[in-house]
């Protein structure tokens, strides 16, 4: 039996159906609101409002939940692979050994990029951010891989083939930067171990793969791979309600990824450790401003939009990162003082009843830092974690039938109607 939701407004009340989904969310659905009422309702941020159905991710803030398909996030972080975790987000489910089989054959003869290709990345200016460049690149790759439009084969073929090329991009795109010679993959190699063997390995010091950093760089993705209706997620599923390619709509999540409240958070937690450490050190002093509202300090790594408990990803990848930091040869101050930070938030009254609690970004920035990645590929690495969740996502929605080009309405609250003033006649 339905539920319904009743709005009073100048004396008529409308009836709005409550829509449940299968873990007891309820939404109530103003669909036909403005028709019956003339109203639209106003949530700046849309932290309220459901866009869309989804069988995808499941998250509870409140109770520090992540489940992608149902599975929760903590046993795929434990036993499965990031290609086993693309596979389960794209195709609703976890594949047999055939299929997984095939599916690692595809991306790894997928995995070449286009020749030509190297040629965009030489005319991008020298100190191009490798969020804009990988950007730009992806959009690109629908000159070189026009076939999505054939059938459900060929866009089956597509989002491997992104899923594929985008490492080697992100990888190319650091050789370049560096002036180095490009690493093509190996077929020998994992997944995770390709990329680091194409970012790291060099003819004057062949790459020797060490499992446990291939290990921290698996959690790292597969822990990324999808979290609902975030601000990248929203993009691409904003720019495909366009029914544009797929090329275009994941171009349009990494962009919208790259800001400092988003995909940068890693980075920003880095450079903020870093400025620490260049200031001297003093983890109370970083405390005490973050805890001053009249100062304009943020202190990134801490609490989260959503989750109101600790970050369930938080907790898997401290582990994680502990590992890594007993694992460094030589002293970083920067790791120190993030230990630092973290026991004294973690201790400190204010954080534990605004339940600041360190989040994902604060960990991955370290374990970013641990394996080797350069702080300006922070958000790239974070990227290639996340396609397989925009593309889950994408492919969601355009097989969506009750999906429509995203519309939102507005307030206007500017002038009303003004006639024109003749040039002569304006002071």
């Amino acid at each position: 039996m339905t539920e319904y939701a009743s709005l009073t407004y100048n004396g008529k009340t409308y009836e709005l159906p409550v829509i449940t989904g299968s873990e007891g969310e309820k939404a109530v659905d103003i669909s036909k609101l403005r028709t019956v009422s003339g109203l639209i309702t106003m949530d700046y941020g849309f932290s309220s409002t459901g866009s869309c159905l989804s069988a995808i991710t499941f998250m509870d803030g409140e109770k520090g939940v992540l489940r992608y398909r149902g599975i929760p996030v903590e046993q795929l972080a434990e036993h499965a692979t990031f290609k086993e975790t693309a596979y389960l987000l794209i195709n609703g489910r976890l594949p047999n050994r055939k299929e997984l089989t095939d599916f690692s054959v595809q991306l790894n003869d997928l995995s070449l990029v286009h020749e030509d290709m190297r040629e965009f990345y030489r005319s991008f200016p020298k100190n191009s951010h490798p969020m804009g460049i990988l950007s730009s690149m992806v959009n690109a790759l629908r000159s070189f891989y026009p076939e999505l439009e054939a059938g459900n084969e060929e866009i089956n073929l597509t989002m491997t083939r992104l899923l594929s090329k985008v490492r080697t991009l992100a990888a190319m795109s650091y050789k370049i930067s560096r002036g180095h010679q490009v690493v093509y993959p190996r077929p020998n190699l994992n997944y995770c171990e390709n990329f680091l063997n194409m970012m790291f390995d060099s003819p004057v010091r062949p790459y020797q793969i060490d499992k446990e950093l291939a290990q921290a760089l698996r959690v790292f993705w597969i822990l990324h791979a999808d979290h609902e209706q975030n601000c990248s997620t929203t993009a691409v599923r904003v720019v495909g309600s366009g029914r544009v390619n797929l090329y275009a709509a994941i171009s349009a999540g990494i962009a919208a990824l790259w800001g400092p409240l988003h995909g940068g958070a890693n980075q920003a937690v880095i450079e903020m450790l870093d400025d620490i450490v260049k200031s001297g050190g003093d983890v109370q002093k970083v405390i005490a401003r973050a805890k001053d509202r009249n100062d304009p300090f943020r202190l990134f790594g801490f609490g989260h939009r959503v989750y109101k408990t600790y970050d369930p990803r938080g907790k898997i990848i401290q582990k994680m990162a502990d590992r890594l930091m007993e694992k460094q040869q030589t002293p970083d101050p920067l790791l120190d003082v993030a230990g630092e930070l973290e026991i004294a938030a973690r201790k400190d009254e204010y954080f534990i009843d605004h339940n600041l609690y360190p989040n994902v970004d604060f960990y991955s920035g370290i374990v970013l830092r641990a394996i080797g990645i350069p702080t300006n590929m922070f958000t790239v690495m974070f990227a290639i974690g996340r396609l397989p969740g925009w593309i889950a996502q994408w492919k969601e929605s355009i097989d969506d039938p009750a999906w429509k080009i995203t519309r939102p309405r507005q307030i206007y609250t500017g002038p009303t109607c003004t006639d024109y003033t003749p040039l002569g006649e304006r002071l």
